[in-house]
């Protein structure tokens, strides 16, 4: 997938001194190879860190092998000076792990102590206020190390896309729905640019790309995707417009590599451009380029993280209603063992990539119709993709600014079900265990928005990971059962 990064892992083994230096490289070779076996790619540095002098060396062949990520292995007690130093003038992730001891036969002249080593570096990293992915068990045998790089790495790619992007926003929020709003200052905070823009400017790059070549390949893959039954009208318009935002991407990335989008959608772009963009957005998500809707920037950075942690078309929808009973008992054995406090209705117009959905169709904006047409034939309003979102599991996350402009977030992983939702728009039923208390004590207590980033596939483990070494230090998830969150009355 475009638009997010491509993760160049590199191993380099730190040694004390006072242990055998070869029983860092030995264990740091076991490593690789079982790396090998798994299929999980990984650069091996040969240089190892012993002093600081080593430091530029090594530095040195992780520039010329092109390692973006990098795993710090103790294969012994290693220097925690020259550790934190090397994570410190790294400029990428890194995460940090140890060997544990092999076998008793072999504890006085193989006994390496990462064990104990590990203390002293973490709190090296912290005296040099370096954060560092840490696995919840960092000391293990090759193959479980093995496997903590393989969890590494995505936390690794979405690090480093957040690290390299810019966002494009087109309007502000309306005035009477000011729910989603967008302080820039913890945005710069994570390391992402943002470039803020006028509807004006929107309309005019729309209509500067009535031309533009890229307007009939366009057409043809939406063809191609929904079928030749569209008025041509429509075809035109549809395509001209996601032919501006990709030319505008293109053009503004500047020192940025990668570049997502949050656009004001309503109530003005319908009479001015003649159709709604919902179907547009669901289209360049499928492209890897997430277009966040309502003008919800930290929604687009959410579904970004969404993206990057799975490589896969992320979406953004509504925690919108509840189910009704009559659904619930129509479905049957379909809704399993959740009770309907676990289960909501996720909605939104129709932005979510086709490959996201059982079913979908180009439809007419339902909410915008009410509010611009009345009792009107809808004219100015098609542009929705409506249908049912794909059965699977999925994983919610939202990051977003707190009153004093703290960065806070939620994610939580579940599933949604396989059932006709009976509604509009891009629809799916979703089950969260212990959705109620959740909701009530986490997205009413702690003032979350409404809207959700969706990533199809478990990616909570990953997710929270990313949003610890961004320094996020209030990320809540759903509690289970007896378990109680702050301030919850433990007796109802």
């Amino acid at each position: 997938m475009k638009n997010i990064a491509n993760v160049k892992a590199g191993i380099v083994a730190v040694s004390r001194n006072c242990f055998p230096i070869e029983l860092s490289e030995e264990r740091r070779k076991k490593v690789v190879a079982a790396c090998r076996r798994k299929q999980i790619p990984l650069i091996e540095i040969e240089s190892i860190i012993e002093s600081e002098n080593d430091i530029n060396r090594v530095m040195d062949e992780i520039k010329n092998k092109g390692v973006n990520a990098l795993v710090l292995y103790l294969g012994n007690f290693g220097p925690e000076g020259p550790t934190s130093i090397l994570a410190q003038k790294f400029e990428g992730p890194v995460m940090l792990c140890g060997a544990a001891e092999e076998t008793q036969d072999n504890l006085f002249n193989g006994r390496g102590d990462a064990y104990c080593g590990m203390l002293s570096a973490v709190y090296n990293m912290g005296l040099r206020k370096v954060t560092t992915h840490i696995p919840e068990y960092p000391i293990g045998m090759p193959s479980e190390i093995a496997g903590m790089i393989e969890e590494f790495i995505p936390v690794a790619r979405v690090i480093l896309g957040l690290k390299n992007l810019k966002i494009f926003s087109f309007g502000p929020r309306p005035h009477d729905f000011f729910t989603c709003e967008s302080p820039i200052r913890p945005i710069l905070g994570l390391g992402v640019e943002i470039m803020e823009n006028s509807e004006l400017d929107l309309y005019d790059i729309f209509l500067k790309a009535k031309d533009d070549p890229l307007t009939k390949s366009i057409k043809k893959e939406i063809k191609e995707e929904i079928g030749s039954n569209i008025a041509p009208a429509l075809l035109d318009k549809l395509a001209q417009y996601e032919a501006a935002l990709t030319k505008f991407y293109g053009d503004n990335l500047g020192a940025s590599a990668y570049g997502i989008f949050a656009n004001k959608c309503w109530p003005t772009f319908e009479p001015y451009f003649g159709f709604a963009p919902c179907y547009t957005n669901s289209r360049l998500a499928t492209k890897g380029i997430t277009v966040a809707c309502e003008a919800d920037i930290y929604g687009a950075i959410s579904e970004y993280i969404a993206m990057a942690a799975t490589e896969s078309p992320a979406t953004i929808l509504d925690i919108n209603n509840t189910v009704p009973s009559d659904l619930i008992k129509e479905a049957g054995k379909k809704v399993g063992n959740y009770k309907s406090t676990d289960l909501f209705m996720a909605f939104h117009c129709g932005n979510t990539s086709s490959s996201c959905m059982k079913t979908f169709r180009l439809q007419h904006h339902l909410i915008m119709h009410r509010l611009l047409e009345g009792d009107k034939p809808p004219t100015i309003t098609y542009g929705t993709l409506e249908g049912q979102i794909k059965p699977g599991d999925i994983t919610l996350i939202r990051v977003q600014p707190n009153n004093d402009t703290e960065i806070k977030a939620f994610v939580s992983e579940g599933e949604s079900l396989d059932l006709a939702h009976h509604s509009f728009g891009a629809t799916g039923v979703f089950a969260i265990r212990e959705m109620g208390r959740f909701y009530r004590h986490i997205l009413l207590g702690k003032g979350f928005t409404h809207h959700v980033a969706v990533a199809f596939g478990p990616a909570g483990k990953t997710i929270f990971s990313v949003l610890k070494m961004l320094g996020v230090k209030d990320v809540y998830s759903n509690l289970p059962k007896g378990v109680y969150y702050p301030g919850e009355n433990p007796f109802i």
